[in-house]
């Protein structure tokens, strides 16, 4: 089954007809730090239809910052049950802000899980890159390691280092009157 999208507009028509249950599947801190009101918070490793919020007869929706993750989310759900009237949200809720859209906010500063990693990555590849000039050219395993991982990632869309990343502490923490787990 092919995957389908939708634009914040619809879907912002879809929510209010209640037609629609959004499902956000961004790390707990991300959607503490900014969410879609009435969104049910699904981070993506846990992503399973049984773990869905109940969607009978209505249309599902996924999203996520940018629409990668959700991409990702609607692909497993489908390959679990390819009968599922899902849409994933076409520029996550960045596009749903630019589309004018109320996004309910925290106030707080969060650092977006892709962008953790990037620095981390860019952090490795310095360190290994001076130890390897400085100290010893074995050092140069690491940068040559960091090269793999991000191959893999790349062909495969599989990234240890985010899923990783997403267990940190400050990636779990989350405000309980802000956000509420449904």
């Amino acid at each position: 089954m092919t995957l389908r999208t939708v634009n914040a507009t619809t879907l912002k028509q879809w929510l209010e007809a209640r037609e629609a249950v959004l499902v956000d599947v961004r790390e707990p801190a991300e959607h503490a730090a900014e969410n879609i009101q009435g969104a049910t918070l699904l981070p993506l490793g846990g992503v399973s239809k049984s773990a869905l919020p109940n969607c009978t007869g209505k249309k599902l929706v996924i999203h996520c910052r940018k629409g990668g993750r959700g991409g990702s989310a609607c692909e497993k759900l489908l390959a679990e049950d390819p009968t599922l009237d899902i849409y994933n949200l076409e520029g996550g809720i960045e596009a749903w802000r630019a589309a004018g859209l109320t996004v309910a906010s925290s106030g707080k500063a969060f650092l977006p899980l892709d962008r953790q990693v990037q620095l981390t990555i860019g952090l490795l590849l310095i360190t290994g890159s001076a130890l390897g000039y400085f100290l010893t050219p074995a050092f140069f395993l690491l940068t040559g390691l960091i090269g793999v991982g991000l191959t893999i990632a790349g062909a495969t869309g599989f990234c240890g280092l985010a899923l990783l990343m997403a267990r940190m502490p400050w990636n779990q923490r989350v405000t309980p009157s802000f956000c509420a787990m449904k």
